[in-house]
């Protein structure tokens, strides 16, 4: 099974097309990024305010996918920036059945397999009708200014600026520590 999975997510990122998609000249959001809150992935109602000044780079994840060792790097990149930036991870089933368990399964999951301490939230669509109130924002121009561009497949990235606006979207292709990720948070 794991091998058709690799075998299938190589073969999809083939289509993906871009690999990012940045605003050089960044828009204030009609929508306030600030103005969101989430679920955790333990129930806390996370609050999106107390993360201005930083950058955040939000992520769909999935515990049984070929990008899956991204969690690694992702980690990685929360600890070196940990200062300026707040990596966030949506767990999702949206793509291929890739994450079936519970909020508990993937948390121990992410915890033991690649050390995660990054936020992770509630388990929930990234994508279509029933996406969350989060990617929902990422994903419609009338909101964030600008990007209309869901999700590919699992570990699609997105960055906010310290004011909140979108600057960039990240196909799952471009690896956490790639220098299109960043030096954008130079």
């Amino acid at each position: 099974m794991k091998k058709i999975n690799l075998i299938f997510t190589a073969i999809v990122s083939m289509f993906f097309g871009q690999k990012m998609v940045a605003q050089d000249n960044p828009v204030t959001p009609p929508v306030d990024f600030y103005s969101l809150s989430f679920k955790t992935i333990t129930g806390e109602t996370f609050k999106f305010n107390q993360l201005k000044g930083k950058k955040v780079l939000i992520v769909n994840t999935a515990s049984k996918c070929g990008f899956t060792p991204q969690f690694k790097d992702l980690e990685a990149l929360s600890e070196q920036y940990g200062n300026s930036l707040v990596v966030i991870g949506f767990p999702s089933n949206d793509f291929m059945n890739q994450d079936p368990g519970t909020n508990e399964e993937i948390k121990s999951f992410c915890e033991v397999n690649y050390g995660v301490t990054f936020q992770m939230m509630d388990k929930s669509s990234v994508k279509g009708k029933n996406k969350n109130i989060v990617f929902a924002w990422l994903t419609d121009k009338s909101k964030n200014g600008w990007n209309e561009k869901e999700p590919a497949w699992n570990f699609s990235k997105y960055l906010i600026d310290e004011k909140g606006r979108l600057i960039g979207h990240f196909s799952s292709k471009v690896k956490p520590m790639d220098d299109e990720i960043i030096s954008k948070l130079k």
